[in-house]
């Protein structure tokens, strides 16, 4: 009779682990370390700006890390002493045409650069990224001859005036680009259909083209709000008055004869962030979304 060997079997419940399986959560491992500390990065000089919007002037200017009392008035005498609210307005008046103008213009730029066949459209694209490398103050010079210059052969008042603020940033070659990366991954079968009911260009794209591609909008949106937002040098080159002057100016206003009032300081700068986190609250699935989508078909 042959000898039969019985091998021992492993104690259920306890998988042996396989050499690739530790590789890959020790990279793993790596990639969520990495990822923390940039979050830390990015998430501790807005907390140490919020730790100094509730200081004092002795501990904002001295090397406290935390107020000893926090001081909630700062916001208040900032806003105040600051005219916040003016700046303010102007800052949402400002956002609010510059994103409504850049949505209208480059979802149009986007969709002929995606969508129509046209001589030297390759060319003319590659022309409009080019744009993207050049340092914005080099735009500045040209940009204020022209808005000069318009405002002497138009009736609209350019200069301290919205225009000059909004208009020259109506269109934008990476806002373009965003949109046209996504208009492109849209089936043409939908165009095809949208013919047989009767459907014109402008048609198709209010009725087909923008609902579906409402993740891209929205980045465009958010890009441009935050844009137009933090905007400082050029709204300080087109404007002499506060009339129209943003609320980036306005954190100018805390600096007196007898040095930065940085407690101050801090809390407009605290309230000129507040917006950006908000919208972004309220987008960032959109946002991520069509900045994911955006970039898979060229």
């Amino acid at each position: 009779m042959a000898n039969i060997t019985v091998q021992p079997q492993e104690a259920p419940g306890k998988p042996k682990l396989h050499p690739k399986s530790r590789r890959f959560d020790i990279g793993k491992i790596m990639m969520y370390v990495i990822l923390v500390f940039g979050a830390v990065l990015a998430i501790v000089p807005f907390l140490f700006t919020v730790s100094v919007s509730l200081m004092n002037l002795t501990e904002a200017t001295g090397r406290a890390l935390l107020p000893s009392t926090p001081q909630w008035g700062n916001y208040i005498k900032a806003w105040n002493d600051a005219d916040f609210g003016l700046y303010f307005w102007n800052s949402v008046r400002i956002a609010f045409i510059t994103v409504t103008g850049q949505v209208i213009f480059c979802t149009l730029a986007a969709y002929a650069f995606a969508q129509f066949e046209f001589p030297a459209k390759n060319f003319l694209f590659a022309l409009l990224l080019s744009t993207l490398i050049l340092p914005e103050a080099i735009t500045w010079v040209p940009n204020f001859i022209t808005v000069s210059w318009l405002g002497r052969v138009t009736p609209l008042q350019w200069i301290n005036n919205w225009p000059a603020l909004t208009i020259p940033f109506m269109a934008s070659a990476f806002s373009i680009l965003i949109l046209r990366q996504f208009f492109q991954q849209i089936p043409s079968e939908l165009w095809d259909s949208a013919q047989i009911d009767g459907a014109g260009y402008m048609r198709y794209l209010i009725k087909v083209i923008v609902p579906l591609s409402k993740p891209a909008i929205v980045s465009v949106i958010l890009f441009s709000f935050i844009g137009s937002w933090n905007a400082l040098a050029w709204p300080i080159l087109v404007t002499t008055t506060p009339d129209w002057r943003p609320i980036s100016y306005g954190l100018y206003n805390f600096v007196d004869e007898g040095g930065a009032q940085t407690h101050l300081r801090m809390a407009g700068a605290v309230i000129t962030i507040l917006p950006l986190i908000i919208v972004y609250f309220f987008t960032q699935k959109q946002f991520t979304e069509g900045i994911a989508t955006a970039g898979l078909k060229g």
